[in-house]
């Protein structure tokens, strides 16, 4: 595999962006990422039961359609609590653009971030399509990745290529977030494109397993958006033989056989691949958390199951006394004990081991054991400074 810190679109993918007016500053707020054929889509959202108007409508097209041509992204404005005012404005988004394109517009995904409660401004937006569209490009990523921003302070993107025989396949992703991070989703945009030629199903699966161990894997302040969305588009210009996670049936036991092995290991390296990059934008989100001066690396060892080890990491990182001590290289390990204890867990004294790597580094490992099994799970998070509270107390 090669690896690259920065996105490189894979085959038949675009993107631009530019600045509709939706942001006051005249910054980027606009991008859209183009697939020049039919492409695959897979998506996870957030667990928060108030959710944006974009995610709303990203299900319905889900439900109806299997090919998706783009992805429709602003910045500035999260478009929820808006009520049936902001699902039309949505749709009329997604229409608009799927008209100037000329595709389905079920063909269209959207995603925006923001300000909640504020109507979309529309006509900025569709007055802003045509010169959007005619900017299209490959190298158009190197805008769009900026247009999502908020309060992020750098771009968040990696890419992975590998070979599937002769043929070269390319996984790109691009991401935003740093604040109000918490698992399932986070306050997060993550948009990853690959050329793979893989069915609807192992792309479903692979997402999945992805970011479960990634994107949900990450905390800054505990607080959970409305509008968080994770999607994989994947256009199959590479040209692979199809990457699925089962063989078809109608093959002789031997054949079978071989081709149960090039499936699996098809499926096992674009996942790793896929792994890749989720885990490098999930930790790329954390590392520019606000006001964050500490990058955390929580692990705790010897649980029962991956569920229970999750759970008490997570206690740990989302404890503002933890994160606190953390940020004035307090050595106070009560704190962690008491977040262990916090999360249900019991255990006696005597079986509970912490080991804490040099407070005064911008990483630090912290690792728990519990001597109840031998699963384990590692969370991300960071330090709680000043500086996140000004930054929040001022975001209006």
């Amino acid at each position: 595999m090669k690896l690259y810190n920065k996105a490189i679109l894979p085959q038949g993918f675009k993107a631009n962006a530019i600045a509709s007016g939706i942001k006051g500053s005249g910054k980027l707020d606009l991008a859209l990422f183009y697939s020049d054929i039919g492409a695959s889509a897979s998506c996870r959202f957030t667990a928060n039961t108030i959710q944006g108007a974009p995610i709303m409508i990203n299900k319905k097209h889900l439900r109806a359609n299997r090919q998706f041509r783009g992805i429709l992204v602003n910045s500035g404005n999260a478009n929820c609590f808006t009520g049936e005012a902001g699902l039309k404005d949505a749709q009329e988004s997604a229409e608009s653009l799927a008209s100037a394109l000329r595709v389905d517009k079920k063909s269209i995904l959207l995603a925006s971030t923001g300000i909640i409660g504020r109507r979309l401004p529309i006509a900025k937006i569709k007055k802003a399509l045509p010169l959007l569209i005619k900017g299209l490009s490959k190298q158009g990523i190197d805008k769009a990745k900026r247009a999502i921003f908020t309060t992020d302070t750098f771009t968040k993107e990696f890419t992975v290529s590998f070979n599937i025989g002769k043929r070269s396949v390319t996984v790109c992703g691009i991401a935003k977030g740093a604040g109000m991070i918490a698992p399932n989703l986070a306050t997060m945009l993550a948009f990853i494109f690959t050329d793979a030629n893989i069915t609807q199903r192992a792309i479903d699966k692979a997402l999945g397993l992805s970011v479960g161990n990634s994107f949900n894997c990450i905390t800054v302040d505990g607080c959970m958006s409305t509008n968080d969305t994770v999607a994989i588009l994947a256009n199959g210009a590479a040209g692979n033989k199809t990457i699925d996670i089962n063989p078809a049936p109608s093959y002789s036991s031997r054949k079978l056989s071989r081709r149960r092995c090039g499936v699996y290991n098809n499926f096992n390296l674009f996942t790793r691949a896929l792994n890749r990059v989720s885990l490098e934008l999930a930790q790329l989100i954390v590392r520019d958390a606000e006001g964050a001066t500490k990058f955390i690396r929580i692990k705790v060892n010897k649980a029962k199951s991956f569920p229970e080890a999750k759970k008490v990491a997570l206690h740990i990182a989302n404890s503002s006394l933890f994160k606190v001590a953390m940020f004035g290289e307090n050595p106070n390990f009560g704190r962690i004990v008491s977040a262990v204890g916090a999360s249900g867990l019991r255990i006696k004294a005597e079986d509970l081991k912490i080991k804490v790597s040099p407070l005064n580094k911008k990483e630090i490992d912290v690792e728990v054991y519990l001597n109840r099994g031998d699963a384990s799970a590692i969370i991300y998070t960071s330090d709680l400074t000043p500086e996140y509270v000004k930054i929040n107390a001022e975001y209006n």
